[in-house]
């Protein structure tokens, strides 16, 4: 039986938001940068602004997140476009997000750069958007 698509997990994986980005947010660590990224991607579609703290790295964290700012961005979906793994502590993925504001449609190119803690958690440490 198919699933209904709003039970579709926004990241793009194909899977159910309970068995993908769900059980991320629920406390389950992400086990690799892409699949942290894509979380924090959902994350950002449901406004969890907590999630997205606990997951980026404490020297590069804004004190305000935006999410509160209206209007609010409609992320309408992402495509990641490379996961590089440098080594066991350090990778960067490359993806595209797309989203309207105001009626206007917008893509967001960036290569996140994450980190792996002593703890076996990855973080978000920092990103360049790309044109």
């Amino acid at each position: 039986m198919k699933k209904p698509a709003d039970d579709a997990c926004p990241c793009g994986s194909g899977l159910g938001y309970a068995q993908c980005c769900g059980a991320f947010h629920g406390g389950i660590p992400a086990p690799d940068a892409e699949r942290l990224m894509r979380s924090r991607y959902t994350a950002y579609v449901r406004g969890l602004a907590d999630y997205l703290r606990a997951t980026w790295h404490p020297d590069t964290c804004p004190a305000d997140l935006g999410l509160g700012t209206a209007p609010r961005p409609q992320w309408l979906g992402l495509a990641v476009k490379a996961n590089t793994v440098q080594d066991d502590d350090h990778a960067t993925v490359e993806f595209v997000a797309r989203y309207k504001l105001n009626g206007r449609a917008f893509t967001l190119h960036e290569t996140s750069r994450f980190v792996r803690t002593d703890d076996g958690r990855w973080l978000y440490v920092d990103g360049d958007i790309r044109d």
